[in-house]
């Protein structure tokens, strides 16, 4: 890449990183949602939203200027589909959790610097969020994915899950609970119990099971997925994989878990094989995530292996080869940053 070229991509993305912050600036202060409501001027959505009058012009045009708005005569619009995109948690359009993303990754890099100086690790729990940007993430592929493309995509494991009696899920490093909810809501039958080291996720958790209608059946429990006892017919670990410290022991203490025709299925990144440079988009981020978020966490639990984000296929198989399953492979389930693997 020549100097010119990298000095105008370095330009476009301090304007992408600017500008996700002002969505998060519209996301949090409610000023989207105002605008869903009906188009404003600045007084009018000073006044809806509760925020200064001089902020309310200077953001407004900023957006309008960025296109994420409409404006005629001082009157400012979100365009047809922009709610859908910015506050729609479960629609499949949802991707305003990019914006909480960037503002996390950016809050804690001056503690990662400090990381990278010393070998530290950046606790989880600081990455707040994060945390909410990956629930955030993740959630419309839970409600519109999971249960209605990934699950069915195995027939055993539907099978089993609509069976009577009613089979036992545990979700591994289940986050906010969103995967454990959708498997409740689609499986009426089975019961699910969630596992995360993070107690403000697995908090988080509980009142999305209860929002969800299912907390007679889903319970979180904080706890280390190696150490989690039970005995189940499907184990799932959805993305958190990479970031467990002990991600071998974790294998074998679902191997050992599983009842006879049990199953494990994991989803983690959808990487190349093997390193490559330059990488493609999927693949830049995910490095991205890992030098900000993933291998600081993971280091910061005094880990076994500290993977980072980027977990390639054959590093995963050869896990689960050493955890004791003699045939995991990779499932045929198409997902632009996902890759799926049953483990038995």
């Amino acid at each position: 890449m020549t100097s010119p070229d990298l000095a105008t991509r370095l330009f476009d993305a301090l304007i992408g990183a600017a500008e996700l912050l002002t969505v998060q600036l519209g996301r949090e202060l409610g000023l989207y949602t105002a605008l869903r409501d009906g188009p404003h001027d600045p007084a009018g959505l000073a006044k809806a939203a509760g925020i200064d009058e001089r902020y309310a012009r200077e953001w407004l045009e900023q957006q309008a200027a960025a296109g994420f708005l409409t404006v005629d005569s001082g009157v400012f619009t979100l365009p047809p589909g922009t709610a859908a995109v910015l506050l729609d948690e479960d629609g499949a359009d949802y991707a305003g959790a990019a914006a909480e993303f960037a503002l996390g990754a950016a809050l804690l890099t001056p503690t990662v610097i400090d990381a990278f100086r010393t070998g530290a690790g950046v606790p989880y729990s600081e990455y707040r969020h994060i945390r909410h940007g990956i629930a955030g993430f993740n959630r419309p592929m839970f409600t519109h994915l999971l249960t209605g493309e990934w699950l069915p995509a195995v027939p055993e494991i539907d099978r089993r899950l609509r069976a009577q009696p009613g089979a036992a899920v545990l979700d591994l490093g289940c986050g906010m609970g969103h995967s454990s909810v959708a498997m409740a809501r689609a499986y009426p039958a089975i019961t699910v119990r969630g596992v995360d080291l993070d107690e403000d996720s697995i908090t988080a958790a509980r009142r999305v099971a209860a929002e969800g209608g299912v907390a007679d059946r889903v319970t979180f429990t904080t706890g280390d997925a190696a150490a989690a006892g039970g005995a189940y017919d499907l184990i799932t670990i959805f993305e958190a994989l990479h970031d467990m410290g002990d991600p071998v022991g974790v294998l074998r203490n679902a191997r050992d878990l599983l009842t006879d025709g049990g199953s494990v299925l994991v989803a983690d990144e959808r990487v190349a094989d093997e390193f490559t440079a330059p990488a493609g988009e999927v693949e830049r981020l995910q490095y991205a995530f890992s030098v900000l978020h993933c291998l600081p966490a993971t280091r910061a639990e005094n880990p076994v292996i500290a993977n980072g984000t980027v977990l390639r296929a054959p590093t995963l198989l050869g896990w689960a080869r050493d955890a004791g399953f003699a045939e995991p492979s990779v499932l045929p389930v198409e997902n632009d940053f996902w890759r799926f693997y049953r483990l038995r």
